[in-house]
């Protein structure tokens, strides 16, 4: 599966905070996915022209927050970096599970790529029939991505326990900043 701007903010926020945080972001995510699946399951063709005018304000919207994210990201980094907080970056209150998953919730489904497949779905007609059928796809759909979330999220712990230093922080940061930034002028261009 491709990473996108979304994943790749997954990483970050967990390379940064915790497993914890990032499992609840992860979290946050295959809901979104969920309740996409269950609009496409549920609804069918009948939501199809309502999503085709919005999915260009939804791109430029996503591409929005995705660059704030990143701008953000990287003034604190440097700011961090050249103060030398190191004590305060070990003592600060890390992001709260809850403010994880729905902000992960929100930029998931806000992002045009998760709008587009499910949409697609609609209007190619989900191929979900029966009530049964409907309820194993929205499942399996919740399912396939909170794990691939929480498989990120576990990459995203793991490079946090490498990269501790205040240049590695810097340097993750910065990188996966202007990844973000790259994925998200990839949405419209």
């Amino acid at each position: 599966m491709p990473v996108g701007p979304v994943g790749t903010y997954l990483v970050a926020l967990t390379a940064r905070s915790s497993l914890r945080i990032g499992a609840f972001a992860a979290l946050g995510v295959a809901t979104a996915d969920g309740a996409y699946a269950a609009v496409a399951a549920g609804a069918g063709t009948a939501l199809a022209p309502l999503l085709v005018p919005i999915v260009g304000p939804l791109r430029w919207a996503s591409v929005a927050v995705l660059i704030g994210l990143a701008v953000m990201g990287t003034g604190k980094a440097v700011r961090r970096y050249r103060e030398r907080r190191i004590d305060a970056l070990q003592q600060e209150t890390p992001v709260a599970a809850r403010t994880a998953f729905l902000g992960m919730l929100g930029m998931t489904m806000l992002n045009p790529w998760t709008v587009i497949y499910f949409a697609a779905l609609i209007l190619g007609g989900s191929g979900v029939a029966g009530v049964g059928e409907r309820i194993v796809f929205v499942t399996a759909a919740f399912v396939a991505s909170a794990s691939w979330q929480l498989l990120l999220a576990g990459g995203g712990a793991l490079l946090g326990r490498i990269l501790t230093g205040p240049r590695g922080r810097l340097g993750t940061t910065l990188a996966s900043s202007a990844l973000i930034v790259v994925l998200a002028i990839r949405l419209v261009a």
